[in-house]
C-alpha cells in the first residue's frame, strides 16, 4: 500500500472534529487510505450496499443508531439524509458534555451533492478534505517528503542521489496516471481499467445524479475535453465538435468539475471581477485517465504528439495541487496570458507576492524560457522567485532571481 501524504493531516484534522468527509473522484484511494488508518473497532459501512443504502435513506437516525461507532461511511452520497442524523448525534453528545472526536470518517465522490448537504447541516462539524490521485513522491515511496511547491533560493538544496527520469520515462508516468490500482498491479490492463472507469462514472454518477440521457454524446464530450486539457477553453469550438448547444456544454462541463474529474484554472489579474471574465485553462485533474480518452495509446505516441506539452503542464497543475491539498493547505494558483500574448504557465500569489512557473520538456533550460516572467513587475505587485520546471537533473540558477527545477522533485 503506498505511504500518503495526506494521512498525517488527516491524524491531525481528525482529531479536533467529530466528522470527517474526504472527497475525490472515485477510484484515487479514499477508502484504501481511511481503512489502513481505522482502529480495529472502527466499523466500515458501504452505501454501495443497496440493503445499506435503502435503510440509510427511509431510516437514517436508526441507521445512525444501529451503526457500531466510530465508523467509516463510504460513499455518503448516496444517503445524504444522514447529513442531519449525523448532525442531530453530535449535537446530543455536546448537551451532555462530551466532546467527541473523529467520530464519523466520511466518503464521497460527488463533491457538489456533498457539499450542499453538509453547509446545509453539519457546518462547523466537519473537516473537509480533497483528496488526489497519487503524486510521483508518493508513488516512489517519498510520500513523507512531499510538501507545497514554492519557487526560491531553497530549491537548490534539494537532496543529491535521487532517481532522475528522462523524457520518455516522465511520459510513460503521465500516460499511465494516478489512480493507485493500475499502478499497484501492473495486471491491471490499462485500457481496460481506464474503460471500466468511464462507464462506470457516466452510469452510475453522471446518470443517478444528474439525469442524463443522451450517454454517447456525454462520452464524446468527455473525449473532446480531454483531448483540450492544457488549452484555454472555447466553448464554440467544444460544442462544435460534438454537435451540442453551448449550455449543454456548460451544464456538463460543470458535472465534470464537480465529480473532480476536470478543475477550470482562473487567469491572473490585480483585479479580480477580471479574473472571473477572462477566459479560464481547462485541466483534466488525471493525466492517465486524459491520455486515455484522448487516444493516446502509448507513451510513445503521446510524447511525440502534438499534445505533449498541454499533457505536461496538465500534470504539473495536479502535482502542485497535491502538493497543497495533500498537506491540508490551500493555493492560489492561476496562469498568465495578455493581450499581447505573453503568458506565463502559472503563477502562484502567496502574501501579496507573485511566483512565476514554467513547465518545459527541454533538459537544458535558458533564458529563452523565462522571457516573460518580466512582464509580471508591471502589475505593480511584488514578484518572488520564479522557477522553471524542466528535465535538467539538478536544480541550479538560471538567473538571479530565477532557479531551474526537476519536474520529477515537485
Amino acid at each position: 500500500m503506498f505511504e500518503r501524504t495526506l494521512k498525517t493531516y488527516i491524524e491531525k484534522t481528525t482529531a479536533g472534529f467529530p466528522v470527517l468527509l474526504l472527497t475525490g473522484m472515485r477510484q484515487v484511494g479514499k477508502t484504501t487510505l481511511l481503512s489502513g488508518m481505522a482502529e480495529p473497532e472502527r466499523r466500515y459501512v458501504s452505501l454501495d450496499d443497496m440493503a445499506m443504502r435503502a435503510f440509510a435513506r427511509r431510516d437514517p437516525e436508526g441507521f445512525i443508531r444501529q451503526c457500531s461507532l466510530p465508523c467509516i461511511i463510504d460513499e455518503v452520497q448516496y444517503a445524504p439524509e444522514l447529513f442531519i442524523a449525523i448532525k442531530i448525534w453530535v449535537d446530543e453528545q455536546k448537551r451532555t458534555g462530551h466532546k467527541p472526536k473523529g467520530v464519523f470518517w466520511l466518503t464521497g465522490s460527488q463533491h457538489y451533492h456533498l457539499m450542499k448537504g453538509v453547509q446545509e447541516s453539519l457546518a462547523g462539524r466537519v473537516a473537509l478534505i480533497d483528496m488526489l490521485g497519487l503524486s510521483l513522491k508518493e508513488i516512489n515511496g517519498r510520500g513523507n517528503e512531499s510538501h507545497p511547491f514554492l519557487p526560491s533560493s531553497d530549491l537548490l538544496t534539494v537532496p543529491a542521489g535521487m532517481k532522475n527520469y528522462n523524457q520518455l520515462e516522465m511520459f510513460t508516468h503521465i500516460w499511465r496516471g494516478s489512480f493507485p490500482e493500475p499502478i499497484a498491479d501492473t495486471t491491471v490492463e490499462r485500457e481496460t481499467f481506464y474503460r471500466s472507469y468511464i462507464r462506470s462514472y457516466i452510469e452510475r454518477d453522471v446518470k443517478d445524479f444528474h439525469g442524463l440521457r443522451d450517454d454517447l454524446s456525454f462520452h464524446d464530450f468527455l473525449r473532446a475535453a480531454a483531448a483540450r486539457t492544457g488549452n484555454l477553453l472555447n466553448f464554440s469550438d467544444l460544442c462544435r465538435d460534438v454537435g451540442i448547444d453551448i449550455q449543454t456544454a456548460k451544464n456538463w462541463l460543470s458535472i465534470l468539475e464537480r465529480s473532480g474529474i476536470i478543475k477550470l484554472l482562473e487567469p491572473y489579474s490585480p483585479n479580480i471581477t477580471q479574473r472571473i471574465i477572462k477566459t479560464p485553462k481547462l485541466f483534466f485533474m488525471d493525466t492517465g485517465l486524459a491520455s486515455y480518452l484522448a487516444g493516446w495509446d502509448t507513451p510513445e505516441s503521446l510524447m511525440r504528439g502534438a499534445q505533449n506539452g498541454a499533457m505536461l503542464e496538465t500534470w504539473v497543475f495536479s502535482e502542485i495541487l497535491k502538493g497543497y491539498w495533500h498537506n491540508g493547505k490551500e493555493v492560489n494558483i492561476y496562469f498568465y496570458r495578455d493581450r499581447n500574448q505573453k503568458e506565463i504557465d502559472f503563477v502562484i500569489e502567496k502574501n501579496m507576492t507573485l511566483y512565476p512557473i514554467e513547465v518545459k520538456k527541454t533538459a537544458s533550460p535558458g533564458a529563452a524560457d523565462l522571457k516573460h516572467f518580466g512582464v509580471l513587475k508591471q502589475l505593480g505587485k511584488e514578484t518572488g522567485t520564479g522557477a522553471v520546471l524542466c528535465l535538467h537533473p539538478t536544480p541550479m540558477p538560471l538567473e538571479r532571481d530565477v532557479v531551474s527545477f526537476p519536474l520529477w522533485e515537485l
